[in-house]
């Protein structure tokens, strides 16, 4: 080999040594198993038992494993790969007046299957690429899931001037109480996304004990625990600032887009100076903060982060996070079982209701795996799948429910 080496022209061996030193690097700082960071009790032991994908390494793909790349190219190659979702689609008329879309894949699935509530991110909807893995991922194991789109978002125009936020879970209240009343008997469970996630989190925090007659167990991807630090992190340039200001941008179009197709105004809001914010902060300082009453940005994002809340949780739920994740990334060298301002592992090693699982790649809402990866079904699916495949089953033997 040493042979073959030195005959290669330069170029050719300083990329082979590049190359080995990639694969070197790729191995030893990026291919690990997950960390599930949960106090000892029943619920940590029925993952560790029934979840079986947490006892393997996950294999990030290795030409994309940096964080902004498995964020990024995770978006586009879902949303030109994966096949749209044929829906059934039911409008829910809210107590003031407000709709809502909800969103039921549950074609070949039978009446009696339990039912998943799907929580989207920011901007997102039903064909939001990422919910589109979770749609797969359910179909497979004959768990029925309906989508909640937000107020304004999936196709369904804006009826009262009001619209969403992290911290207000009044309209997924009624979701829940409106599918409990429709599908009496019927196990259901909730999953959120990102911002779906501080929504449904902070629904299980505020109600306690009482959610758990309602959902069984919960799932968790992507959530920005403490959003102040979240906000921070998203803000630095030059890769991160450039995703912040997308998602501005696309909050501001929705904006644009409400105002102009229904006739609803944002009275106690100056829409153009909302319109002109170029980052997520801009805008929930000038739109969000003001239209749900908060003195002003930072209060609202106090209030709407969950790493000081964990122990007012008593539904059984599972978080998936990476280390790396743009909005939340721990701090050197992914040091997951000390205390940090970003991700609650202190919170999380003493509940024993909130299980956390740490991947050290995997970026926001990524977790690209594998040489092509899009295969059958997503590491975010396969979890979703597992977890809740064994929740169902596992019921009645009230190992933790």
């Amino acid at each position: 080999m040493l042979e073959v080496l030195c005959e290669m022209p330069k170029v050719g061996y300083g990329l082979s040594l590049l190359t080995v030193g990639y694969l070197i690097y790729y191995l030893r700082k990026a291919v690990k198993p997950p960390q599930l960071i949960c106090a000892e009790g029943p619920f940590r032991t029925f993952i560790e038992e029934n979840v079986a994908i947490i006892r393997s390494k996950f294999w990030p793909t290795f030409w994309c494993y940096e964080a902004r790349a498995q964020t990024v190219l995770a978006s586009i190659l879902r949303k030109l790969l994966l096949p749209h979702i044929k829906y059934r689609r039911e409008i829910l008329t809210l107590k003031d007046g407000g709709e809502v879309a909800l969103d039921w894949a549950d074609q070949g699935c039978s009446p009696t299957s339990p039912i998943v509530i799907i929580l989207p991110g920011l901007t997102g909807s039903s064909q939001t690429e990422y919910i589109r893995c979770l749609i797969t991922a359910a179909k497979n194991v004959g768990i029925r899931c309906v989508v909640s789109n937000n107020r304004g978002l999936g196709g369904v125009p804006l009826k009262t001037p009001r619209l969403y936020c992290a911290a207000n879970y009044d309209d997924f209240t009624e979701v829940v109480d409106h599918i409990k009343k429709t599908n009496p008997g019927i196990p259901l469970g909730a999953t959120g996304v990102s911002m779906g996630g501080l929504i449904l989190g902070n629904y299980l925090a505020q109600h306690g004990a009482a959610a758990r007659k309602k959902v069984k167990a919960a799932f968790i991807v992507s959530v920005p625990w403490n959003i102040v630090e979240a906000v921070k992190s998203f803000e630095k340039p030059y890769l991160n600032l450039m995703l912040n200001r997308y998602l501005a941008e696309n909050l501001c179009r929705n904006i644009r887009r409400m105002e102009s197709s229904s006739n609803v105004m944002f009275s106690d809001i100056n829409v153009e100076t909302v319109l002109k914010s170029r980052t997520i902060k801009e805008f929930d300082s000038h739109f969000t903060a003001k239209h749900f009453g908060y003195k002003d940005v930072d209060d609202y994002y106090e209030n709407a982060s969950l790493h000081k809340k964990l122990h007012l949780i008593e539904v059984p739920v599972l978080c998936l996070s990476a280390a790396d994740d743009p909005m939340q990334p721990l701090e050197g060298e992914y040091e997951i079982f000390r205390d940090n301002s970003r991700i609650p592992v202190k919170g999380a090693s003493k509940s024993k209701n909130v299980a956390l699982l740490v991947t050290v790649r995997g970026g926001h809402i990524g977790w690209l795996e594998g040489f092509w990866p899009l295969g059958e079904e997503s590491y975010i699916g396969k979890l979703f799948s597992q977890y809740f495949d064994s929740v169902f089953k596992k019921m009645d033997e009230n190992i933790f429910l």
